[in-house]
Parts: C-alpha cells; structure tokens; sequence
C-alpha cells in the first residue's frame, strides 16, 4: 500500500486492502494502544494486590474496584465536550504523561496508613482511561476507511488482550520481586513509550458533520457530495440527505458544537446499541463477583484454578480478533455484535449448569477458553457501529457515554452480587447472569439491525 502525500493534513483514503493494519497511522496508534494497555494491567492486577496486603480486607479491596467506576460516570459530561473541542491525538498524549505523573505518589506508599494514596492513584488512573477511551475510539475513524472500521476494532480488541497477557501477569511478578515502587517504575515507562509513539500520528482532517458512512460514499461519488442534515449525533436518514456541490470544502465550514452526553444517550443511532451494553455490563458486573465463588465453592477448584480460568480467556478472544481483524470487511457489524452476545449467553448457560454435572477442571478451562472469542466480537461490532453512525463531532459524547453507561450496569452488577450472594447463593445468582445475556441478545437481535439500516 502507498499514502498519499499531501501538503496539508491528510485524511483516510480507500484503498484495495481490507486490513487496517495496511495504515501506518493506525499501526502506530494500535502499538501506542498494546503499550498503554499493557501499563494499565499492571496497575489493575498489582494495586487490589497491595490493598489487600496492607489491609488484610475482602472489603476494602472490594472498595478498590468499585472506585474505578465513578470517574466514567461522574466525568462523562465532561469528558464529551472535551474530547469533541480539542485535538484528539494530542488529548491523548496528554492524558499519557498525566498517568506517568500520577504514579510518583505510590512510591510513598510503605504501610496500611498510606491506602488513601492507592485510592487516589486508583481513581486517577481511571479518570485518565475515562478521557483516553473515548479520544482513541472518536479519532480511529479518521485515520482508517469505512471499510475497514471493522478491522481496526478487531486490532484494538487484539491489542488489549495482548496487553492483557503482557500486564497481568507481569504485574504479579513485579510486585512480588520489587515491590509497588517496581510496578510503579515499569507502568511509567509504558505510559511515557505510548506518549511517545502516539505523538508520531500524523493529525488528520476530518469533516465533523459528517458521519462515517457519508465520507465514504463521497469518496465514491464523482458528482456530489453527501452531509447529514442539522449538527445531530446521527441526522437523517439516507433518504434525507441532502446533495451538496462537490466543490464544497468542509474545514471552510464553521465548526461543528460538541455534542452533550445526555443527547447522545438519547439519540436514536445510539438507544440500541447502549440498551445492549448496559444490560450485558449488569451481567459482567455479576460474574466479576461471582466468578471466584463459582471456582472455589462451585466446582471444588483453588485459586490457581481461578488465576488459569481467567487466564486462558485471552485464548479465545486472541484466535477471534486476530480472524476478525483479518476478514472483517466480509461481516455486517449489527452481526458480529449480535453473534458475540449470543455466543455469551449460550456459553454462560452451558458453563453455570455443566457445574451439575462435573467438576472436573479440564471442561472448564475449554468453555472458558471459548468464552473469550464473543467478548471480541461484542466489543468490535458495537464499537464498529457506533463509529459508523455518528458524526465525528458527536463521537466524543457517544463514547463518553458509552463508558458512563458499562460503569452503571458493571456498579449495579457488582453491588447486587455483593448484597445478595450470602443471602441466595452463588448458583441462582449466575443463572440470573446468564439470563441478562440472554435478554441482551434478543435486545441486539431486534435493534441493531435497525440501526444499521436507517443511520449506517
């Protein structure tokens, strides 16, 4: 493949090869992604670790994961004006140095008398994610074509499991070697290597009125140009649309206002697939609970049998984004999603009831290995649609809710499995859980499509 190379900013061209990988912007915004990811799992293993040894408590660990939810939630309004008002490349080296900054408190941190500093360190490198997330989802699509949205979000998907495998456990070790202040020093080298690489991203032009699937259909057309009606998250449909002359140049149009996070939850384009999200992150919220009681009182395992049932998740979701990533032009994206909320369901049922009838562990280190391919396919079709059917000054508002929205439904999880395990019982509760996939996929079989067809 070849770039263009023009004087001025550059913007996503249509090329004949299907994979984003083909894009040198996004290959460096997809290793930038695996470094930082790879940062933020070191920290997400090794700092519940050292609440619980300087504390001693279920409670206060428990504590540790709730905090992770709040910035989502709280900075969400925020956070849309934001990432739709400034540059979203530069947003996001920002916020990586900021991480880098945050971890220097950690290396006072010697005793239980020091845990409000994990706090603060917690909740900061979540209000971080809260920023980053949102920026890297709202500016892949101007670097990739619309054909190959799909491919990108298999990549990204790719790329944090791989950090998922790269942090996790290097998390562990560092901690037990070295201490917090090695963690520390290893997760600041990761956020300064990410600023850095993303920092090499050339800055891309884009029109912000117009949604994904319009720049596309433009580069296609030889006579007219294509551009949602109104500044709205989605605009109209296709039907609407009006014709504008080609010698139109967007950047000479004033810019497009920051769309707010209460518009974009009620957007049309958007009312499925976050009804999706919400109730398949009451059901994560859940397992995120249950899953060691499942493990240990269930099925009779220990905990290296719940490190290994987690651990072998990546398996799947690994094979699935690297197949996805490479074919993704050959699926509609309202089908991936459906096909990965339905793949959760009918694998959290199988798995919760084969409990029944064995504990043998190599059946579930099997299920759970499978378990890891929807969560790919969910992640990158949700993602991928969102993308396609919002305007690139809305994206910024879409994806802050979008984290605002997975942090209700994963707090409202949580708390429910917390409150109502000792009183109903591990069993019951996932038997709800995996019911809450199954509602999820009828919601993303009747609405997705609909979706698709009236705004991608």
């Amino acid at each position: 493949m070849t770039t263009p190379a023009p004087t001025t900013t550059p913007t996503p061209e249509r090329v004949q090869h299907p994979s984003a990988f083909a894009v040198p912007a996004f290959r460096r915004l997809w290793a930038a992604g695996v470094v930082s990811d790879s940062g933020d799992w070191l920290l997400f293993i090794a700092l519940p670790l050292v609440v619980l040894q300087l504390s001693g408590s279920a409670l206060t660990t428990s504590i540790a994961f709730l905090l992770e939810l709040l910035p989502p939630i709280v900075l969400a309004p925020f956070v849309a004006r934001l990432v739709g008002r400034v540059d979203r490349k530069r947003l996001m080296v920002a916020v990586n140095i900021v991480q880098a900054c945050c971890l220097a408190p950690l290396l006072l941190v010697e005793t239980s008398a020091q845990l409000p500093i994990v706090y603060g360190v917690i909740v900061a490198q979540a209000a971080c994610s809260a920023v980053f997330e949102p920026a890297k989802n709202s500016l892949l699509p101007d670097l990739v074509d619309a054909d190959r949205i799909v491919s990108a979000n298999a990549f990204v998907g790719l790329g944090q499991d791989i950090g998922r495998l790269v942090g996790g456990p290097l998390g562990g070790v560092l901690l037990a070697v070295g201490h917090l202040q090695l963690v520390a020093a290893a997760d600041l080298v990761t956020y300064v290597g990410s600023a850095i690489l993303l920092a090499t991203v050339p800055s891309v032009a884009s029109d912000p009125a117009a949604p994904r699937g319009d720049r596309r259909r433009r580069a296609r057309s030889s006579g007219h140009d294509r551009r949602r009606a109104a500044a709205s998250v989605a605009g109209p449909s296709r039907a609407s649309r009006p014709s504008v002359p080609t010698d139109h140049v967007p950047a000479a149009a004033p810019p497009a206002r920051p769309h707010g996070v209460l518009r974009a939850l009620g957007a049309s384009a958007t009312r499925g697939p976050f009804l999706v999200l919400f109730v398949a992150s009451i059901a994560q919220g859940l397992f995120v609970v249950l899953f060691v009681f499942f493990v240990t009182d269930s099925i009779g395992g220990n905990d290296a049998d719940v490190g290994l049932l987690r651990g072998v998740q990546a398996v799947g979701a690994i094979a699935a984004g690297g197949v996805l990533a490479l074919a993704a032009s050959r699926f509609p994206v309202a089908k991936v999603a459906i096909v990965g909320v339905s793949g959760f369901a009918v694998l959290t049922l199988v798995v919760w009831n084969l409990s029944y009838a064995t504990h043998a562990l190599w059946p579930y280190v099997l299920l759970f290995a499978l378990v890891g391919a929807p969560g790919v396919l969910i992640g990158t079709g949700l993602t991928s649609l969102l993308q396609r059917v919002t305007t690139s000054a809305s994206r910024g508002a879409v994806f802050s809710a979008l984290g605002l929205v997975v942090a209700v439904g994963q707090a409202i999880g949580m708390l429910t499995a917390g409150t109502l395990q000792d009183v109903v019982g591990t069993m019951p509760l996932l038997e709800v859980q995996a019911g809450a996939y199954v509602v999820a996929a009828v919601i993303a079989a009747v609405m997705l499509p609909r979706v698709e067809r009236a705004h991608g």
